[in-house]
Formats: structure tokens, C-alpha cells, sequence
């Protein structure tokens, strides 16, 4: 019997463990480098209909339905809180399959519930890698090793795997922005509709907001321009970029924040070991703009399973170039919707939301857009 190791639980990796315990007869286990998992409190995702209808495989559907929500809309506004247009979300579901937004730490509760006891092992970092007898033999920093038939890298963006198995190095880079989220229990002070998603358009920033809970809670998501990551700084930030054009938004900001720089992947190189693959943010790293961050991991842990359940993972093997085509679709218009949302240039904003007023209503837009990442 084969033997897999999965490098990482993060939503990439654990979604690929629950499709191989569900489905296969694979050996497998989880290495995560930390001593625990990551339940951050507030940090929201979207997952469009494209990841919904993977994870709902492995009965994503009986989840408790107070701890996630499904926004019907997106209404877009400008920074001072005048609503543009809309755009319906809802054309895009089925009875079973909505889009659907969440904390995090739900998603990640509900895959680790199968794998937790017998398939997680934590506190593991990769000391060296080496080939033994048609397999990978790794070892760890705690003088523990696995021989495995396959790797699948799904330590994230900064993947340590890569570092081990590529002599060709894909380093990061920072966007030269920074995104500063918030957790909310009210949006009454916005004027807005609190049970859609909410896209704040700024010069140089912009702001989304939405529920993650049928208890109303809010994740609010700020991304603003700055040449460089200065985390002490970033209330100077926030004064001279986000509030100088709405001071009424300084209420959301008095909340507790989190800071971090917005990375991507500047360039995306395939594996050069028949053995080991990528997926998640460990293949590639996407802005947050289209919210298919989440997304493009489930997607591709279930790329990996269906190969891995046909046994042609290193028979015939067209996983890299299969997920490159769909990376490329959705990295093209995440970065399209980065340059957009923060036109500086009081007309370009005035000719930007004449222009997506007239979009938003036009079918054809709508299904070449959005409709080739929602119906994957």
C-alpha cells in the first residue's frame, strides 16, 4: 500500500487528508510544523460555489448552519458609503450549493475532525530529504523519519518543502501593500445592508466587509497601499490613506486589528521530482482580491485526490499544467481588481464606477468573469 505525507494543515492540506481517508486506501499522514493548529479568532473567508461543491463531498452540508453564512449579494460603494451597484451572488448557487462565508478556524475545526487523532502529527519540521528504493525518505528535526511514496507540499506561501526538493528558488513578493482585519459585532454605524458583502471602494485602499455567522459576527478586511511593511506605522497608515477621505470610518479601526503585508507568487515553477507535488499557497499565492484564496486550495487538494484515486499521480501526470491554466484565470483577475479598486484619481473613480454599473448588469460579463472561477 502507498504511503503519502502531506507537508502541512492548513485548509489545503487537511481537505486533501479528508478525501484520502474517505475515499482511499492510502496511508497518509499529517506534518505540521507547529505545535498546534491555527484557530485565529475573526479571520473570515469566502468560499464560492466552486470549493463549496468539493468540500460538501465530504459533508461540508451537515456543518452547524449558525456558524456560517450565505451572502446573497456584493453591494459596492464608494469610501464615502454612497452605494455604486450591486452584484448578485445568488445566480451562481443551487439548493445545496451556496457561497457561503465563515471564520476560518470553523473550516479548519471540521476538517481536522476525522484526521486529528491518528493522522496529524505536530511540532514536525523537515531536517534533510533524500531517495531510497523508488521512494523519499524524510527526516525530521526531531530525529524522527518517514519513507513515503509521495510529498505533497502544503506549508503555504514561504513553503519549506520547496526549499528542500527545488534548486530553482520561487521567492515571494510583497505587494507593497498590507491588509489590517478587524473583528466585528456591529456594522450600524456603516449604513449598510449587514447581510451582504460589503466592497468599499478608496483611493489607494479598499475595504470588505462581511457576516461570518448566523450570530452576525463581521470580518472586515482593509487593504491599503504602502512601500513597505512598516507594522509600527500603520495607524499614520490608516489616518492619511483611509480616513482622510471617510474620518466616520475611524470607529471600525478602534477595534482590535491585525496587521499583515499582502505576498504573492511572482512566479510558478513545477516540481522537478516525479514524487512530490504542490498545493494551496505552497503552488501559488494569490492576492486577496477575488477571495479564492481558500478556494484555489480545496481545488487543488482535489486535483491531487482525483489522481491519487485513478493511481495516476506519476503515470500520467498533467496536475501542473492542468492547475497553471486555472491559476492563471484567477490570478489574472485578482490582480485586475487590485489595479481597479484604488484608482487615487477622483475621475478614474468616477469613470470606474460608470463603467461597473453598466458591467454588473450585463450577463455576459458576469458568467465570463466570474461565472469561469464560480463553475469550475
Amino acid at each position: 500500500m502507498k504511503k503519502i505525507a502531506i507537508i502541512g494543515a492548513g485548509i489545503a492540506g487537511l481537505t486533501l487528508a479528508n478525501f484520502i481517508k474517505k475515499f482511499t486506501d492510502y496511508e497518509f499522514i499529517v506534518y505540521e510544523r507547529d505545535e498546534n493548529l491555527s484557530f485565529e479568532h475573526g479571520y473570515g473567508i469566502q468560499l464560492s460555489t466552486n470549493s463549496m461543491k468539493i468540500l460538501n463531498q465530504i459533508s461540508f452540508s451537515k456543518i452547524n448552519h449558525q456558524k456560517i453564512f450565505h451572502p446573497k449579494k456584493i453591494d459596492l460603494y464608494n469610501i464615502q458609503i454612497k452605494k455604486i451597484c450591486e452584484l448578485n451572488l445568488s445566480k451562481f448557487n443551487s439548493n445545496e450549493i451556496k457561497y457561503t462565508t465563515l471564520q476560518r478556524s470553523t473550516l479548519i475545526e471540521f476538517l481536522k475532525e476525522d484526521v486529528y487523532t491518528q493522522h496529524l502529527r505536530f511540532g514536525k519540521k523537515i531536517k534533510s530529504v533524500s531517495e531510497l528504493k523508488n521512494k523519499v525518505l524524510i527526516k525530521f528535526d526531531d530525529n524522527t523519519n518517514d519513507l513515503v511514496d509521495y510529498v505533497i507540499g502544503a506549508d503555504g506561501i514561504f513553503s519549506n518543502t520547496r526549499s528542500f526538493f527545488e534548486k530553482e528558488k520561487t521567492v515571494p513578493k510583497f505587494k507593497k501593500a498590507i491588509a489590517v482585519r478587524v473583528m466585528l459585532n456591529s456594522t450600524s454605524d456603516l449604513n449598510i445592508n449587514d447581510e451582504h458583502i460589503s466592497l468599499i471602494l478608496g483611493g489607494n485602499s479598499h475595504i470588505v466587509l462581511y457576516p461570518i455567522s448566523k450570530k452576525k459576527q463581521f470580518n472586515m478586511v482593509c487593504i491599503i497601499r504602502c512601500k513597505r511593511y512598516d507594522p509600527e506605522n500603520t495607524e499614520q497608515l490608516i489616518q492619511e490613506i483611509v480616513l482622510k477621505q471617510n474620518p466616520n470610518l475611524k470607529k471600525i479601526f478602534d477595534n482590535e486589528i491585525k496587521i499583515l503585508p499582502l505576498y504573492f507568487t511572482s512566479k510558478i515553477l513545477p516540481s522537478t521530482n516525479k514524487k512530490v507535488f504542490y498545493i494551496g499557497d505552497a503552488f501559488n499565492g494569490f492576492l486577496p482580491t477575488l477571495a479564492q484564496g481558500a478556494g484555489q486550495s480545496i481545488e487543488s487538494a482535489f486535483e491531487i485526490f482525483k489522481l491519487l484515486k485513478k493511481n495516476r499521480l506519476d503515470k500520467e501526470n498533467n496536475y501542473f499544467e492542468n492547475r497553471l491554466k486555472r491559476v492563471k484565470i484567477v490570478r489574472n483577475r485578482s490582480n485586475l481588481n487590485f489595479f481597479v479598486f484604488h484608482f487615487s484619481s477622483s475621475i478614474m473613480q468616477i469613470i470606474r464606477n460608470i463603467i461597473l454599473k453598466f458591467l454588473v448588469r450585463r450577463k455576459f460579463f458576469i458568467k465570463i468573469f466570474l461565472g469561469k472561477v464560480y463553475k469550475n
